[in-house]
């Protein structure tokens, strides 16, 4: 088991983006959810892993209006070498496949992640 650190360690969390136009199911949107937050942590380093862990699992689900809102979020998370990963639905129940529903972000430098989430309403 992991101990809470203490002293100086930036905060590190996880952002979960979703669409607001897609109009999904509660059940829906918590697997897409999901399915972001995993996929974005397999993408993270070991030490952002670790830290992140140590420091409760901080995680955020905020929304966006548009598929383009999305893509440029994910643009700039690139760009800044942040570990995420688009979510697109498989296609069996609500939606058409490919859809893209989420966007992963982290887990990273909270400080990092609020350059491009910063201003983003939660869910």
């Amino acid at each position: 088991m992991l101990k809470p650190f203490k002293g100086r360690e930036e905060e590190y969390k996880q952002c979960i983006v979703v669409r607001g136009d897609l109009k999904l199911s509660k059940g829906k949107l918590a697997a897409q959810v999901a399915h972001a937050a995993v996929s974005s942590y397999e993408k993270a380093s070991r030490r952002a892993k670790r830290l992140w862990l140590r420091g409760g699992q901080k995680k955020v689900v905020l929304k966006v209006r548009t598929l383009d809102e999305l893509l440029e979020l994910k643009r700039r998370a690139e760009a800044l070498k942040l570990p995420c990963a688009l979510i697109r639905d498989a296609g069996r129940t609500e939606i058409p496949e490919g859809t893209v529903t989420a966007l992963g972000i982290g887990p990273a430098k909270a400080s990092e992640i609020d350059k491009i989430t910063g201003k983003l309403p939660l869910l």
